[in-house]
Order: C-alpha cells, then structure tokens, then sequence
C-alpha cells in the first residue's frame, strides 16, 4: 500500500472531527501504479516500448464480487505515450480484469480516518474469444500525417498462436471496416465498465468502441455471450482515428465516449449501461441509459442530462430501479489542472419515459437526478487539493456493510483511472459510508446485490486458461 503524503494524514486526523453529515469518507488506499500486474505472458514490450503487463487504469470499472473480493478493468491499455497517431497512440494491449482484495480494518489509533485500506492484487485474467477476431493488419497505421511517415505492424498479440487464443486488444484498427461498430467479431475493445453475476461465475464488460457489452466466464476469461445493443448507440463508418471516426458519422456513439458505465440491479436479471457522452443524433448534453433483461437482451433506452460535469464514468444500482452515477469533469491530478466537479448523483428509472426511437433534444424526457456526493468537497476535506485531485475518478462500487460508531454504513468503493501514468497518481481507492439515513435524504433506498453463497471461483492462471478454449461456444443474444 502507497503510503498516504504527510499533508494528507494529518487532514485525514482532522477530517474525522470536522466532516458533516452525508456520506462520510471512511478509507483510503492504492496500489502502485507503474508496477506489473500477475499476467507475466504479456510483460513482453508494447509497440510503443511499455510493458504489456504494467499495472495501471484499473480504476476504469469497478466491481464487489463478494466479502472482500473486488474486480477491476483497466481500459485499452498504455496510449499516453506518442509512437502513432495513426491508431491514436494504441497498442495491442490484451484486455483484461485484476480480482483485488481490499483488506478494510478498523483504525484504531485514534486519530485519522476510521478505517485502514490495504488493496492487494491476487489475479490478472486475460479476455478472450472462443471464435476468431479482426485484427489491424497494420494497414491504418502505415502513412503520413502532418509530414511524417509512420508505420505499424500486424496487431495480433503474439500470444494469441503461443496459447491458441483470440485475445481482445486495445489497438483502434482491430476491426472489419465493412461492419458497422457493433460487430461483435472486431478484436478491439475498450473495457469501461464491470459487473459480476448473481452466482459469482461471470463478469458483465461494457466498453466504448462499439460499444458491446460482453459476458465472460470469470475463470477462464472466455467470452460466452454478447448482448445485441440499440443500433442507434453504433457506427457505420470506422477508422483507426477517433477524430476521423467522429466526422465521418452523423448518428451513434462518440469516438472515445461509448458505454462507460454499467450497473447490475440486485437480482441480477438486468444490466443497466450509461453512455459517457451524448450520442452524435442528440443534443443538449443529455446521454443515454441503456437497460438490458439479461434472460432475453430486450433493451430499453432513457434520457440522462449532464448538468455539470463533461461525461459521466459509471453508475451503480442501490435497488432495481433507483442508481448512483458518477458524473465528473477531466480536471486534477494528471491533467496539470484543477480539478472541480466530480459528483455522485441520485437517480430513479421509475417512470421514466423510453426514448428508443427518439433523437435530438431529449432534455424534456430526462430523469430527475439529485446531488448525491460532491467528490472534490469531500477530498479537499480530507486533505487533497484541487491539483491532487485525481482528474479520471471512474469506477464505483457497493462492498461489504460495516459499523462506523454503532450504525450501519453500507460502503461505497470508488476508483481513479490513472491513464498508466504514475503522473497520474497511483491506483486509488476511496470508500465511503452510507448510511440508510443519507439515503432517506435524497428519496433512496439500498439492496446489496444478492450474490449465491460459496458460489465465486477461483480465478484460473493464464496457462491454464488456454486449455480448451475453442470449444467453447459464444451466444449472441439478441433484443425481442
């Protein structure tokens, strides 16, 4: 665990006496960012000379799986690093989730914060496909731009023919570019987001490129299922540039902002998805909710109105139909900016009118939302300045319940995407209680998600997941 900055600490003691009522700021802890992460396969070099393996942007998605047990998705990988702006700096990145434990211990020294947060990381499981994938052949990232020539390789992970796996990258050229962005064949993929099922067996992936949200066996890292979303959130026209993506289509998602966050209510029976940004059809900053009936992938589409952040980076249910969205700007900590907004709303789907065949200015049509947690007041009181604020915080998830004080706090964990960058601070995690009072205040209720007992496996190394893995059938399951 990265020791906390002695400003920080000594805020920390102080915070504990002066923080006002709400929800309250419990922990802190982090893993060091720049270090590698458990798949040695793929510490080999990058086309851009990073480690395949270095261990960063977990704080992408965020998921309890259960007592201690956490996941987390790093996004498509190291592209800070200029090498090609012909594939936008990507690389062949093999996507995957890291299971983390987060070790919470009351604090009992008396001072500081009430509880003690020390993240280990216990596994890295690689994603893959049970059928073959498009890979960039290297094509797209040959070329001049601005006067200077570049050139790129194939994009096939090398071991993909050493394991006999399809595995997804992050490389923006791994796709079929007579397809439309929705084709679940394309290698590219840009984890956003993560869910785990009921029974503890499997991991919901929504990401940004198609956007696709996957299903994937949680020990091997297979693909089993990919949810057939509203045609209106995809592409016709692809590029290996986001920029040219972005002009060279007038309907669906924007380039770099596709499904960014994804809840799963506490049945698990449904998947809820929120876009980050407002589709190119729609207008007035408000962007789409997308819910998906897990059992037959019939979907439904609500309006979501951004107020005062620049896009949103997840949500999280509290019941089936109320949820927390993370809304935020791109300011602080790895930004070289000061970071301003970043706040939890409160929302309920209860009601709320089904815009699927809408377009435009859907304002009128948005869901009521209602300030939850204002994430910079918060960790200014703690001891953070608007500087150190880290700018991408993303990932948000219920844990375990604990006592703070004789009352039920039910924890909330939230995690910071640091783009790989330790410029960009370490991978941070900040837990929060709430309290069924807090939730009384803004009209709110919570159910933990209702996972099965002794049902969570033990993830599978990476040698023994290749074992196998073609047999292995994928289900497309389509909207009724």
């Amino acid at each position: 665990m990265r020791l906390l900055p002695l400003a920080a600490a000594l805020a920390a003691a102080l915070f504990s006496l002066t923080a006002t009522a709400g929800p309250q700021l419990l922990a802190v802890g982090s893993l060091n960012a720049g270090g590698a992460d458990l798949s040695t396969q793929t510490a080999g070099p990058l086309e851009n000379g990073v480690a395949g393996n270095v261990l960063g942007g977990m704080g992408s998605g965020l998921a309890w799986a259960g007592g201690s047990t956490f996941l987390a998705t790093p996004d498509r990988g190291p592209n800070a690093q200029a090498y090609n702006p012909l594939v936008d700096d990507t690389t062949s990145y093999i996507a995957r989730f890291q299971t983390v434990t987060m070790g919470l211990t009351a604090n009992t020294s008396g001072s500081g914060l009430k509880f003690n947060l020390t993240p280990t990381l216990s596994a890295t499981t690689l994603l893959s496909s049970p059928t073959a994938l498009v890979y960039g052949s290297g094509a797209m990232g040959t070329g001049s731009l601005n006067g200077v020539n570049y050139t790129l390789g194939n994009g096939t992970p090398t071991l993909n023919a050493i394991n006999n796996t399809n595995y997804f990258t992050g490389r923006s050229d791994g796709f079929d570019p007579a397809q439309t962005s929705a084709n679940p064949n394309n290698a590219r993929f840009d984890p956003e987001a993560v869910r785990v099922s009921n029974d503890g067996k499997s991991i919901f992936v929504s990401d940004e490129y198609g956007p696709y949200v996957y299903q994937f066996d949680r020990a091997t890292g297979v693909r089993i299922a990919a949810f057939a979303l509203p045609g209106n959130l995809a592409v016709s026209n692809l590029s290996a540039r986001g920029d040219l993506e972005i002009s060279g289509n007038s309907t669906g998602r924007v380039a770099n902002k596709g499904m960014e966050g994804l809840a799963i209510t506490p049945d698990g029976k449904t998947l809820v998805g929120i876009m980050q940004a407002p589709l190119a059809q729609d207008s007035n900053k408000v962007v789409r909710i997308v819910t998906i009936d897990v059992a037959s992938g019939a979907t439904h589409e609500y309006a979501y109105q951004l107020t005062t952040g620049s896009g949103v980076s997840d949500i999280v249910a509290l019941s089936a139909t109320e949820f927390l969205i993370d809304e935020r700007d791109g300011k602080g900590l790895g930004d070289n900016s000061n970071a301003v907004v970043k706040q939890i709303f409160k929302v309920d789907l209860a009601g709320a009118e089904d815009v699927t065949n809408q377009s435009g200015n859907l304002a009128a049509k948005a869901v009521k939302k209602t300030v939850f947690i204002d994430l910079v007041a918060a960790l200014k009181a703690y001891g953070l300045t608007a500087a150190t604020i880290p700018s991408k915080i993303e990932g948000i998830a219920f844990g375990d319940d604990v006592m703070v004080d004789g009352v039920v706090n039910h924890t909330l964990y939230i995690a910071n995407d640091n783009d790989f960058l330790t410029s960009a601070g370490s991978n941070n995690f900040y837990v929060f209680g709430v309290t069924d009072a807090d939730l009384r205040a803004v009209g709110a209720s919570y159910t933990a998600q209702a996972f099965t007992a002794n049902a969570v496996p033990e993830p599978m190394s990476v040698a023994l997941v290749c074992l196998g893995l073609m047999g292995v059938a994928l289900s497309q399951r389509r909207r009724k």
